[in-house]
């Protein structure tokens, strides 16, 4: 049974059966504790905790889902991956326990001719919580199991929260038995490869308190709602009823591995150590090109860099196989193949998607080439040292800054006979680890506490009443006053900064890349200034002000009132995003998608993803067709429909953002620009003024990013443009229309003269090279020059070197020239120049025993560096450098 005909099944039984079916959310998360969907009940989490009511009593999805925290054992273990799909059915305290264990047996067992599993039921065991004895009963009774299948475990593996306080309950798992070709007999506890776990029934019947980990909290009582949560790993039943031996057997990942496996010409199933890395390729190429699909880009924070490791891990893992060209224009399609008919977006969208996967590539190609060059250098210093271990803080250097995997490092020092101090490259990355963890748990539990912190205001008083779409000012009540902390306030005095809690508002909070509003709030009592305006919690407005005048207590009334200008200049800058977004791609086509934008009074900033920067050609045409969205006054309209009937219209969503039933669609000059939004915009497109690109640029492999001035800021950007040209064409005394000629020429004048006055240097340096080498004395045995140059340390090496080169080769030489750096005179410095000095030695005198690097440290008491053949260091001033460079026949002495 093909995965697509599973999740179908999986579906239908449940839609049959009084079940809304939810579509999928995206992969990237508004929870902020989370960076993708990693669990199928994310997306309901809001409705199981009770932050607000459900809107379908039950409902059935096939969650799309990411996990990476232990993304470097995929491949190794047969039933992990880092992208996976959840089957889930769920109650919002409607049906409980009987019924989820009816629903969940008898899709598992219904024959396939009648739209079940067809699984065996002698071959299905079920685990349930040692203190569960109605789950054990339902199980025995519903299903007709014996105890012998019915397998009781402790907290550890079968009690479920989410670790912290809020809804809990134990849970049922069901497993089957793959047969004795899998490991012994005995059940889950004896062996899980065996005993594959296919489905898990969450019962959501008690509320829990604070305590650390999976057990050690106290459980506070019962819900007065319970809930069912459940999840099905598709993967897995679709590796049990395709009868294969693991995930990346299955249909949907397969013809990746069987590529993969082409391409490189490495069969699979004949070694271990290629059969690991042709499953992480299926995985990985398979996982990027669903967070493609939903909106992630490649960059070096957050879900960007996640993205950006998956890919790069793919693209090493091909090459170790043994094939160097680009991998992913090969791979890519074919896991666009398979998901295609459960996910169709990823072949609508491929043009984006592809782009952005190939350049990273690309990208990642460079890496590998500039990686290589830094590896090669440090190689060849820990050989000139006579060592043969290259440390762990040059390996973990490359890792960490120019994305170097380890493994090539460990692959090519091998190559050139040196060994990688792994453990020292295992413990600075365990400590990089903890940092990110310890990050990770501040985050989660600061936003935990923030939106436990207002729960008791929602609770009290239910939604904010938000008006900002229609009104500029509200006469409100003050709900709430929190501190910094969290903490509730009984009042907020003059000069403090605090979160205040309305019962209606005009202000808009921050969101779909619109900065939040600024205004003021006035009452009886004083007045505060508002800051920032943010939803902690679905539904609930909070304002971030900073008192000004008297004081500010809750149960007072207020006069909210948004500052007419800063939210003129908002719309503007979000209508004209819009219009610059239908203007891109009118010029560049649908895969200039945007991909994320900021947009505040005055600034708007578009990402989408291209490869190459555009041209002046075209930033003009993009431009111009921004201008005559304008010239036309194209009329701004506000449309609600279904989400399905948006997307049938072509409605663009924004990538991250997750949309209700209903939205809104923002339309210029109707299908011109069409798009779900929620931000606020002008009534017509003359309205926004101007739209003035100020920059275009990259900001990661494949994504570029435009900015621009609007409104008033646009006309101003404008005159300063023009004020610049005027000051230029005065200064040249030349016509504007003539200036790129002029300056073109000025330019090429001041390349020539550069060209002569660095040949003149040459010449001068060739001149002074040839007297100091004609008057080398003789000192222990060496042709010996010392003398100082006319600048700093990169004069001093040119004419070192240009000596050396004239000195006899059959005979040792030694070289060392000093010059002033001149930087005494920084911030910070003596007041002194500082001198730097260069010793350089030819091959005669590197054979006889002599080295650059050792005479430098002896002549700097340690400090510098360099080779045996050139070497230099700093850390003494000008007035040493007479002295220094006196002692170099004496250093030539010492043993």
């Amino acid at each position: 049974m093909l995965t697509a005909e599973i999740r179908r099944r999986f579906l239908d039984h449940f839609a049959a059966r009084g079940h809304t079916v939810v579509p999928s959310a995206p992969l990237p998360t508004p929870d902020p504790t989370l960076l993708f969907v990693n669990a199928g009940m994310v997306p309901f989490k809001p409705y199981l905790t009770g932050e607000t009511t459900a809107p379908w009593p039950r409902a059935v999805s096939v969650q799309k889902c990411v996990r990476t925290l232990d993304i470097e054992e995929v491949g190794k273990t047969t039933r992990h991956g880092s992208f996976f799909q959840m089957n889930g059915n769920f109650s919002f305290g409607d049906y409980f326990k009987e019924e989820a264990v009816a629903l969940a047996w008898e899709l598992s067992v219904t024959p396939v001719a009648d739209g079940g599993y067809g699984l065996d039921p002698g071959r299905i065991w079920v685990t349930v919580h040692h203190g569960d004895d109605e789950a054990a009963a339902l199980w025995r009774r519903v299903a007709g199991l014996p105890d012998a299948r019915i397998v009781r475990r402790g907290d550890e593996d079968n009690f479920w929260s989410m670790g912290v306080p809020g809804p809990c309950g134990p849970c049922s798992e069901l497993y089957y038995d793959r047969g004795p070709a899998f490991g012994p007999d005995g059940g889950p506890d004896v062996d899980e490869d065996r005993f594959m776990e296919f489905w898990n029934l969450v019962f959501m019947q008690y509320e829990r308190g604070e305590g650390p980990g999976k057990s050690g909290y106290p459980v506070l009582g019962e819900l007065p709602r319970r809930n069912i949560d459940t999840g099905m790993g598709l993967e897995r039943m679709a590796a049990l009823l395709q009868g294969v031996d693991n995930i990346y057997e299955t249909d949907e990942m397969r013809p990746v591995l069987d590529h993969a496996a082409a391409l490189a010409g490495t069969p699979y199933g004949r070694d271990a150590a290629s059969d690991v890395r042709l499953r992480v390729v299926a995985d990985h190429v398979r996982t990027a090109l669903m967070l493609l699909a939903d909106g992630t880009a490649p960059g070096n924070e957050g879900r960007g860099y996640v993205l950006r490791r998956i890919l790069r891990r793919a693209v090493r893992a091909v090459r170790l196989l043994g094939h160097e060209d680009p991998a992913l224009p090969e791979l890519l399609p074919v896991a666009r193949d398979r998901m295609a008919p459960g996910y169709p977006e990823v072949a609508d969208d491929y043009e984006r998607i592809s782009q952005l996967a190939y350049a990273e590539e690309d990208a990642f190609r460079a890496t590998l080439r500039s990686g290589t060059t830094v590896l090669d250098t440090a190689i060849g210093e820990v050989k000139a040292r006579g060592g043969r271990t290259l440390p762990g803080e040059r390996a973990f250097l490359l890792h960490d800054t120019y994305g170097f995997p380890l493994d090539l490092t460990l692959e090519m020092a091998a190559e050139q006979g040196v060994e990688v101090d792994r453990e020292g490259f295992t413990a600075l990355m365990t400590a990089q680890r903890e940092r990110a963890r310890a990050d990770a748990r501040a985050r989660k539990s600061g936003g935990a506490a923030d939106a436990a912190a207002f729960r008791p205001v929602l609770d009290a008083h239910g939604p904010t009443d938000w008006r900002a779409w229609d009104e500029l000012t509200t006469d409100s009540t003050v709900l709430a006053v929190h501190g910094p902390s969290g903490a509730a306030l009984p009042l907020a005095r003059e000069g403090e900064i605090v979160t205040v809690v309305l019962d209606r508002t005009p202000f808009y909070a921050e969101s779909g890349g619109q900065e939040s509003d600024a205004g003021h709030l006035v009452a009886a009592s004083g007045e505060a200034e508002v800051l920032d305006v943010q939803r902690p919690l679905p539904g609930l407005v909070v304002h971030q002000v900073r008192i000004t005048a008297g004081e500010l207590t809750p149960g007072e009334t207020v006069r909210a009132a948004v500052d007419p200008e800063w939210r003129l200049g908002a719309r503007q800058a979000h209508s004209g995003t819009h219009v610059l977004h239908a203007a891109l791609r009118q010029v560049l086509g649908p895969a200039a998608l945007q991909s994320g934008s900021y947009n505040r009074p005055g600034h708007l900033r578009l990402d989408f993803p291209w490869r190459g920067a555009l041209s002046p050609a075209v930033r003009s045409e993009v431009e111009e067709a921004a201008a005559r969205a304008l010239r036309r006054d194209l009329p701004v309209g506000v449309r609600w429909m279904p989400l399905a009937q948006a997307k049938e219209e072509g409605a663009l969503a924004l990538f991250g953002e997750t949309y209700g039933e209903r939205v809104r669609v923002v339309e210029i000059g109707g299908a011109w620009s069409r798009e779900l939004c929620g931000g606020t915009h002008v009534e017509h497109a003359s309205q926004i003024g101007v739209i003035a690109l100020t920059s275009e640029g990259s900001v990661g492999a494949g994504m570029r990013r435009l900015e621009a001035a609007v409104g008033i800021e646009g006309f101003a950007y404008l005159a300063r443009e023009r004020d610049l040209v005027s000051r230029i064409a005065e200064q040249l005394q030349a016509p504007r229309a003539e200036l790129p000629e002029r300056i073109g020429t000025l330019l090429d004048r001041l390349k020539a003269a550069d060209r002569a006055s660095a040949e003149l240097r040459r010449q001068a340096v060739e001149a002074r090279a040839a007297e100091l080498a004609a008057a080398a004395r003789e000192a222990h045995g060496v042709r010996l020059v010392t003398a100082t140059a006319d600048g700093g340390a990169a004069e001093a090496r040119t004419l070192a070197l240009a000596v050396r080169d004239r000195l006899p080769q059959r005979a040792p030489g030694v070289v060392a020239i000093g010059g002033s750096t001149g930087s005494g005179g920084a911030e910070g410095g003596s007041g002194e120049d500082r001198a730097a000095l260069v010793v350089t030695l030819n091959k005669a005198a590197q054979q006889a025993g002599w080295s650059a690097a050792t005479l430098v440290k002896r002549l700097l008491r340690g400090r510098g560096g360099g080779s045996a053949e050139t070497a230099q260091g700093g850390g003494i001033t000008a007035r040493q450098l007479p002295a220094t460079l006196e002692a170099v026949p004496g250093a030539l002495t010492e043993g």
